[in-house]
């Protein structure tokens, strides 16, 4: 199992606990120093103290963290019945507060069940599914798109009152915040002004023709969607974003985008399917694409990135589907 840096789970064993606490790999604190400086290494180095009292209240026990530790400390545990659990931690309190309202939101559509949480701590306790093979690991295309399909069928509903979720403009605000900066700066927009327009035209155009606002995933990737028992498929990680149904598919069209063929056969073959399986628009599903290619971009212009032709050539492949 890898960790970040190429070290491996392994290598932390010998120092998991240290007088039964936890010990916070250091990849994992630099991690935290690289997105939330010194205030997330403090909050990191206090992680041990967080997960006793978690496991005393919510009575669990501890065992070994994930190995894809990014932007959550997550962690296994056993619930005092010997059932698995999975319980995460977030520096970013509000994103996981709503997480935590979104699971809760599509409980008995698909999702993993909130055991227990207390947002305030940024914590939650989560049901651990068992096997928990993500979707990626089917590498048929068309049967993995398909088992998508069937936990996409059932898992949105209406848009709940109030406003804890990101509506479709908010979530795409990077793309007014790229104009801005370079509308108002004498700076050369490094961006192709043709496909900002695009973008801009889509956008404005699927949100005022959306039909009808529903709570979406937000992240619905092969990675987010997990095998639980024989035959089901179990959703984590949502978002929680308010918007057109169409745009939750992109997620996943993003990934692993040339298995079973170059990156333009698979996108066509995969939102033909989406299309028949779910009653999908697919000229929707493209422009939602195009719209997310040129936020690829500038996110990572936002970034300090330089590599933002990716975003621009995710925009570029589903405006072919548009042809």
């Amino acid at each position: 199992m890898r960790l970040m840096n190429g070290q491996t789970f392994v290598d932390f064993l010998p120092e998991r606990s240290i007088n039964g606490m936890i010990v916070i790999p250091e990849p994992f604190v630099e991690r935290m120093r690289e997105l939330h400086g010194e205030q997330g290494v403090g909050w990191s180095k206090a992680l041990p103290g967080l997960i006793k009292d978690c496991a005393s209240r919510f009575d669990f026990r501890p065992e070994e963290p994930f190995s894809n530790l990014s932007y959550n400390f997550v962690l296994r545990a056993k619930l005092s019945d010997g059932k698995p659990a999975v319980l995460k931690l977030s520096f970013m309190k509000d994103e996981l507060s709503r997480e935590v309202h979104a699971l809760r939101a599509f409980e008995g559509r698909g999702a993993v069940h909130v055991l227990e949480a207390d947002e305030e701590m940024g914590v939650a306790l989560l049901e651990g599914v068992n096997p928990g093979t993500p979707l990626s690991a089917i590498e048929d295309d068309t049967h993995a798109t398909e088992i998508f399909c069937n936990v996409f069928r059932r898992l949105h509903l209406p848009a709940p009152s109030g406003q804890l979720y990101p509506i479709m403009k908010q979530h795409f605000a990077a793309i007014e915040r790229y104009r801005e900066r370079f509308d108002d700066a004498d700076l050369t927009a490094p961006l192709p002004e043709s496909w900002v327009e695009n973008a801009e035209e889509c956008l404005s155009y699927l949100i005022s023709t959306t039909s009808e606002n529903l709570l979406l995933h937000g992240d619905l990737h092969h990675e987010n969607i997990i095998r639980q028992g024989e035959e089901q498929w179990a959703v984590i990680d949502p978002k929680g974003i308010i918007g057109d149904i169409h745009f939750d598919t992109i997620q996943y069209l993003l990934n692993y985008e040339d298995r079973g063929g170059d990156c333009e056969q698979v996108l066509r073959r995969r939102i033909a399917i989406m299309a028949e399986e779910l009653g999908l628009d697919p000229r929707r599903i493209a422009m939602w694409g195009v719209v997310r290619g040129v936020l690829e971009a500038c996110w990572t212009i936002e970034d300090g990135g330089s590599d933002w032709h990716r975003g621009i050539q995710i925009t570029e492949r589903f405006a072919q589907c548009l042809v």
